[in-house]
């Protein structure tokens, strides 16, 4: 298993923490023992592989090389090139997680990046549709199977706020028809059940009808969506048909799957108020992740306040002008 893998590298090797073979047995171990999905897996190994080229030009040979100061100075050579705070900060997440796996295995003794802070960003908020553009993406007329598919695929991430590798896991038997109910596998294996909407329970029921016709004879395939070779649909070819989609239905945004889920967040706080209940159909493992979209709603608030209230500041009440007065000491 992934974790004999890690334990051969300090058995008798010279290097017991070479930075190739500690990132694929390390990875190993997130995809057998943690069950990570495959994108997930590819991130860690991205971000672990961008951090182990920073250290080998810096001359530092090995995973046990690194220390807090060259650590730092990573961080801080990849911030200069542009990289942003949270991609650091999900970088040094990776790479926390990797010294915990080696000091597990005693590899090493301390980890050098338990207190290396990431660069602070400005909070950038989540982008987002207006329901009127929604309601534009989804008029989709036509009855050609792969139109239906995609009208399905769509309704159901804006429905129940699915992410992408949501909505390609879920398999022919995931939802209750009959309840009206998906059942969903989020990051960690966490499993939740979500209400779907009767649009999108319409628009699976008509999908279902037709997907035989994508078979191809794979009769065997247990994916709620397939694509023309009559495999599971992947999550490149979702963002694909969401982009063209955007482009015949004249929408300026750039239109990509997670903007759906934002949307649904948005317009659903902005409708009930329920921060927690939000938290839990989005499958946030802490509120502060879905606080962002409490940031939205008062954009929202403030921005219909600026333009209906008569005593707001920007506001121009007819036949005066607004003037901006100073107090002066």
């Amino acid at each position: 298993m992934a974790d004999r893998a890690v334990s051969q590298v300090a058995g008798g090797s010279t290097n017991p923490v070479d930075f190739d073979f500690a990132v694929r047995a390390f990875c190993d171990y997130l995809k057998i023992e943690k069950r990570y999905s495959p994108h997930t897996v590819s991130n860690y190994r991205r971000d672990l592989n961008a951090v182990a080229a920073e250290l080998n030009r810096m001359q530092v040979v090995d995973w046990s090389g690194a220390n807090a100061f060259n650590m730092r100075t990573v961080i801080s050579r990849q911030h200069g090139e542009g990289l942003s705070g949270r991609s650091l900060a999900r970088r040094l997440s990776a790479v926390r997680s990797l010294f915990s796996h080696l000091i597990r295995h005693k590899h090493i003794e301390a980890n050098p990046v338990a207190d290396v802070p990431a660069p602070k960003d400005h909070q950038k908020l989540p982008e987002t549709l207006q329901i009127e553009d929604i309601q534009r993406l989804f008029a989709l007329n036509g009855d050609d199977v792969l139109l239906l598919r995609d009208r399905a695929v769509f309704e159901l991430i804006y429905s129940c706020g699915l992410r992408l590798a949501e909505v390609v896991q879920l398999d022919f038997d995931s939802i209750d028809m009959q309840a009206g109910m998906v059942r969903v596998v989020g990051k960690g294996e966490k499993a939740r059940d979500l209400p779907v909407g009767k649009e999108a329970l319409n628009a699976v029921r008509e999908w279902k009808l037709r997907r035989s016709e994508l078979q191809r004879g794979n009769a065997t395939e247990q994916a709620l969506f397939i694509s023309n070779r009559g495999a599971r649909l992947s999550a490149r070819s979702i963002q694909q048909r969401l982009k063209s989609l955007a482009r015949k239905t004249g929408l300026s945004h750039n239109v990509y799957p997670h903007l759906l889920r934002h949307s649904f967040a948005s317009h659903l706080l902005e409708s009930s108020g329920d921060l927690r209940a939000v938290q839990e159909l989005l499958g946030h493992a802490d509120i502060t992740t879905t606080q962002v979209y409490t940031h939205l709603d008062f954009q929202h608030l403030a921005s219909v306040y600026e333009k209906a209230h008569p005593r707001a500041t920007s506001h121009k009440v007819a036949g005066h002008k607004s003037t901006d007065h100073k107090t002066t000491k």
